[in-house]
């Protein structure tokens, strides 16, 4: 079994954000040179996410809605209490609004090619911008 490591980074410009990364992930999965086995995509951020979904501008309007009905942004979070001396740090939403989506995925990998589904993308999710982010990609397989 070969296992082949890389990282992107990104910059995000939004608070609340969803930026396609399909593309940049299948470039290194093609650089790995392996055909079968498995891709995890990671993001090493608290205040971000990954998931798996259809990339079509309402359906991102509509999650990125429904995320801030679920947990607004301006709440009184003990963790924004806590850091309140520091702006950078008024973050509680999106710390938890990382542990309800999360900071990882796997793809199936058959053939040189992620086993994604018709209308599904790999969607890295800014909780907390604008910022300087990294996904870092393992390819496991032979």
């Amino acid at each position: 079994m070969s296992i082949y490591n890389n990282t992107f980074s990104l910059r995000t410009r939004e608070k609340l954000e969803i930026i396609d990364v399909s593309e940049r992930v299948s470039a290194i999965v093609s650089d790995s040179g392996i055909e079968n086995g498995l891709v995890n995509v990671w993001t090493v951020h608290t205040t971000a996410a990954l998931a798996v979904n259809e990339n079509d501008t309402s359906l991102l309007e509509d999650i990125l809605s429904t995320f801030t009905r679920l947990i607004p942004i301006e709440s009184e979070y003990h963790h924004n209490l806590k850091y309140k001396w520091f702006s950078g740090e008024q973050n509680a939403h999106a710390h938890i609004l990382n542990c309800l989506i999360k900071s990882y995925t796997a793809i199936p990998l058959r053939n040189k090619r992620m086993a994604l589904g018709t209308w599904q993308s790999i969607l890295f999710i800014e909780l907390d911008g604008p910022r300087a982010r990294s996904v870092d990609i393992q390819v496991m397989g032979e």
